[in-house]
């Protein structure tokens, strides 16, 4: 008899009984003398991979890339606020966003560098341009945001300084030359900040639907939308929370108009993904912050248009939005990470589309054809 060396990963048969002479209902086991054909060859259905190993690999990402993706987000939805700020002449709005923007880019970008466990391997990414990979067009993007972003910050407080430090306004002196200089660099870098500011936000959600996760990979088209508007969520609560009461007016309003969106987004994205690829996002850790994230993101922009005009009303509508967004960034992590994990979303997914594939006649693009 020919063997093979996994035959020893076999499952173990289980034993069979056969119906007693008399057609009852009784069955006897252990009975030595039972044909080989008897036995149970086909076990229960149940969604397992070869040797208990995962389908799909689960992303080595820990709790500093949600973390990232929230921080992310603050950074590039700061950057419009404060060139909103700029343009409507409130300047404490323009400075909070600036300092948002670059104090956000600095830490996401050192979250970042925690989990590839080595700065030089964040430096490495700076070596290519590689227009394929969402993570070296966002390593690019990083760069860029972070570029203006300090500049915009060097041009809000570099004339103060130099007019505090030095005294000297006449137009001939070197020090005021430079703070000349700073002011006219101003504007682009305020323009920059605000370029760059939202696809820094979205391109976090091209990099994980980019990923073989089955839950990420099939909300490729909704996902930016979501982090985008999350994005927003989060900045303007940080507006509320730190800018006067009668400059946070713009912040306000997009508080508003992007709850609305990201609620809409999130609802068509759980519709598309199914019953199946949606599950991990009503299950588990992943459900309840999720569900969290809608309750807080509907009180805090409620919270925005009614009593933000207060400074106590704005203060809490605005840590409500900080924390949606939280929950929002790492609820969808959550659930990626499951929906890796367990064989079933992989499988049922690939067979869903090969039954509606056969549904439409299509037969001859698939391993299995119909018989």
């Amino acid at each position: 008899m020919t063997t093979n060396p996994f035959d020893a990963d076999r499952p173990p048969e289980r034993e069979r009984g056969r119906r007693n002479g008399s057609g009852g209902s009784a069955w006897r086991t252990g009975d030595r003398s039972r044909r080989r054909d008897e036995s149970l060859m086909v076990p229960d259905v149940r969604f397992d991979s070869y040797y208990g190993r995962h389908i799909v690999k689960p992303a080595p990402w820990k709790k500093e890339i949600p973390a990232y993706l929230f921080l992310g987000g603050v950074a590039g939805g700061s950057a419009l606020l404060a060139a909103g700020g700029a343009i409507r002449g409130y300047p404490a709005l323009r400075r909070v966003g600036r300092v948002a923007a670059l104090g956000a880019a600095a830490l996401g970008g050192g979250a970042l560098a925690m989990d590839l466990g080595k700065p030089s391997r964040a430096l490495n990414m700076m070596r290519t341009v590689k227009l394929t990979s969402p993570m070296s067009i966002g390593s690019w993007i990083l760069t860029a945001f972070s570029g203006f972003s300090g500049l915009a910050i060097v041009s809000e407080f570099g004339p103060l300084l130099i007019e505090r430090g030095s005294g000297a306004k006449g137009p001939g002196t070197g020090l005021a030359r430079v703070s000349r200089v700073l002011e006219l660099a101003d504007g682009p870098a305020t323009a920059g900040s605000a370029l760059f500011g939202p696809p820094l936000a979205a391109y976090t959600a091209v990099l994980l639907a980019d990923t073989a996760t089955p839950t990420w990979h099939e909300s490729y088209r909704e996902l930016p939308f979501v982090f985008v508007s999350s994005a927003n969520l989060a900045a303007s609560g940080l507006a509320l929370l730190t800018v006067p009461a009668r400059e946070n007016g713009p912040a306000r309003r997009l508080a508003a108009v992007s709850a609305v969106v990201e609620t809409l987004a999130f609802e068509r994205m759980r519709h598309q993904l199914g019953q199946t690829l949606s599950e991990p996002m009503r299950t588990g850790k992943a459900a309840r912050l999720l569900k969290a994230s809608t309750v807080l993101t509907v009180a805090g922009a409620v919270g925005a248009l009614t009593v933000g005009r207060t400074r106590v009303g704005a203060a809490v509508s605005g840590l409500a939005l900080m924390a949606a967004s939280v929950c929002t960034r790492f609820g969808v992590f959550e659930a990626g990470m499951a929906s890796a994990i367990d064989p079933k979303y992989t499988v049922e997914p690939q067979r869903e589309r090969l039954e509606r594939r056969r549904a439409a006649g299509v037969f001859d693009d698939s391993i299995t054809t119909a018989g």
